[in-house]
């Protein structure tokens, strides 16, 4: 058994949670780099396995412009940076396309309205086909909003074809 200073035990646990081991897991791999080092170990030993932080948090070095690229896309998706990186390696271990929240709500909404949209025109046509129709919409009014609800169809349905694309590309396509 051996002591250290307080310093040296503190600068170790520093360099072993940067590595995101344990401070065992450290000491045992320096042991064993120093054995095998001096030709004491016969067979190299494979190394540990590292093991997973508690908290899931895993740490990355980018070069420069791939984190700049990075901000760059989480930002047009605004997303913070670490969760748009966690999107990106979910997606890509479970092969699943990711759907941010905020565009989540956003068809939702429009889903919600499409809904709304598509009562009252039921509510208008069952009213016209028992004559009590006063007055109201003509039928070239009820044909351009036919055409408006396949329009809005039409718009969702890209918007769910540009989120896949865009994971796939890893861009966004602004909107107009």
């Amino acid at each position: 058994m051996t002591w250290i200073s307080r310093d040296s035990k503190e600068r170790f646990a520093r360099m072993a949670q940067a590595q995101g081991l344990s401070e065992s897991a450290l000491l045992r791999r320096l042991v064993e780099v120093s054995l095998a080092a001096t030709g004491a170990v016969a067979t190299p030993t494979p190394p540990p396995v590292e093991p997973v932080a508690a908290s899931g948090r895993v740490s990355v070095r980018l070069r420069y412009d791939d984190l700049l690229l990075l901000r760059e896309r989480a930002s047009t998706r605004q997303l913070p940076t670490s969760t748009y990186v966690s999107y990106l390696v979910r997606s890509h271990l479970r092969a699943q396309v990711p759907l941010p929240t905020a565009e989540l709500e956003a068809l939702r909404r429009s889903v919600a309205e499409v809904g709304a949209i598509g009562r009252n025109i039921n509510q208008i046509a069952r009213a016209a086909n028992q004559q009590q129709w006063p007055s109201g919409p003509n039928r070239e009014t009820l044909i351009a909003a036919a055409r408006a609800m396949a329009g809005l169809k039409a718009n969702i349905k890209a918007l769910i074809n540009a989120n896949l694309a865009s994971w796939n590309t890893g861009h966004a396509k602004k909107s107009d």
